[in-house]
């Protein structure tokens, strides 16, 4: 996922760079139905690490739904 601007995602303290970011997701199948059907579980960004470990990645879990927010701040300020 590219971010064209610095951002913010609720529950990292910091201000993000600009740049390319690798997103993880974790799913478990949903047992029980005739069709598989998945359930995100988890959802994990990796971050360059906080001051001063730059050289380091954090792999962080966040909401989906503010990662989607911080997506949405991204494309209006690229208006």
């Amino acid at each position: 996922m590219t971010f064209k601007h610095a951002f913010r995602i609720k529950g990292i303290e910091r201000e993000l760079p600009a740049g390319a970011y690798e997103v993880v997701t974790d799913e478990e199948l949903i047992e029980g139905l005739s069709f598989p059907c998945f359930r995100r579980v988890a959802t994990m960004i990796m971050v360059p690490a906080a001051s001063p470990h730059h050289q380091s990645v954090e792999m962080i879990s966040i909401s989906s739904v503010d990662l989607a927010d911080a997506q949405q701040a991204d494309a209006v300020a690229s208006r």
